[in-house]
């Protein structure tokens, strides 16, 4: 059973509490309109998964202090940052609920936002002499965009195959949540080779967590009703890349087409879906994701059992199981 935020936060409630200022505090500017769009993005914040992730491996690897609520910070103002940006360049008016930015203020706006928020989590480490810190989140600012790059690039193609797949998804999405984990450790223990490990542990969640999503597309039995939008926009998931490279070569044409060229069919994409359903795709997809998990867990066990532990195990399961 999938425990609630609530009681997965319990080891670090006081942490959580005390870091909604401190981020707020982060993002602070003197000038008026930038004052109120980061007041606004403060307000719709999301389920704080990340700063979670920062926290718990602090405390798995030492007790919490204030290098830790500057990689949390640091770790959120990244992910807004890049969340703003996305939503430009997506073209999205919508995010979690909410306006965008670039819905309410513009695109032109929207990404001096986003480059502010980025410039201020890398200003936090410098000002803190928090260079370890700094080299791991920027290196997620690196992987990130590479990995966004390869995949519009292969999206021109489709020709994706497993291995690119995976650069793609560790470096866009793992990347994120690995720094965020080594983030943690590195401001509560200096010894490298924990942190490297937290680092591989946040990269399979990471890893897992984008499977997880690839098969929201093609609506599992644990999820429901498919949204077909990965199709839509090109993307090659998991599931569908198995499909293919499992297809008879008539059908490989026929999906590929189907994608290039009629992706906003509604009912040429429930064909994709239901192509890829028949294909064994969603099951060889959902084994790849408990494979990445089972090594997240692996690597949590090499550490004392304790409160905190059995948080980041619920939180690990949480992502992994989410209904979207």
């Amino acid at each position: 059973m999938v425990k609630t935020l609530n009681t997965i936060k319990a080891p670090i409630a006081e942490e959580l509490k005390t870091f909604e200022s401190s981020f707020r505090d982060a993002m602070a500017s003197q000038v008026p309109l930038l004052d109120k769009i980061t007041y606004y993005i403060v307000k719709r914040k999301g389920k704080q998964v990340r700063p979670m992730f920062v926290f718990l491996c602090a405390k798995l690897c030492g007790e919490t202090n204030p290098s830790s609520f500057n990689a949390a910070s640091m770790i959120e103002l990244l992910h807004t940052a890049t969340l703003v940006h996305d939503d430009v360049v997506d073209d999205s008016n919508e995010r979690r609920g909410f306006f965008s930015i670039n819905a309410l203020w513009k695109n032109k706006i929207a990404v001096l936002v986003g480059d502010y928020l980025l410039s201020k989590g890398l200003l936090l480490a410098v000002e803190n002499k928090e260079y370890r810190l700094l080299e791991i989140v920027s290196n997620a600012v690196k992987e990130m965009s590479e990995g966004e790059l390869l995949q519009i690039e292969k999206a021109r193609r489709l020709d994706i195959k497993e291995d690119i797949y995976y650069d793609i998804i560790r470096k866009k999405t793992a990347s994120l949540i690995a720094s965020a984990c080594g983030a943690g450790a590195s401001s509560t223990t200096k010894d490298e080779a924990t942190i490297q490990k937290m680092i591989q542990f946040g990269e399979k969640i990471g890893i897992a967590f984008q499977i997880r999503d690839d098969l929201f597309d093609f609506g599992v039995e644990d999820i429901g009703k498919p949204t077909g939008i990965d199709i839509k926009e090109k993307k090659m998931t998991l599931p569908l890349i198995y499909a293919l490279d499992h297809a008879a070569r008539r059908d490989k044409k026929r999906i590929i087409n189907i994608i290039k060229r009629h992706n906003e069919d509604k009912e040429k994409v429930a064909e994709v879906i239901q192509f890829v359903n028949a294909s064994g795709g969603i099951q060889y997809a959902t084994d790849a994701m408990n494979r990445y998990r089972k090594e997240a867990f692996d690597i949590l066990n090499t550490f004392p059992e304790s409160e905190t532990r059995t948080s980041l195990f619920d939180l690990v399961n949480f992502v992994t199981e989410r209904k979207k």
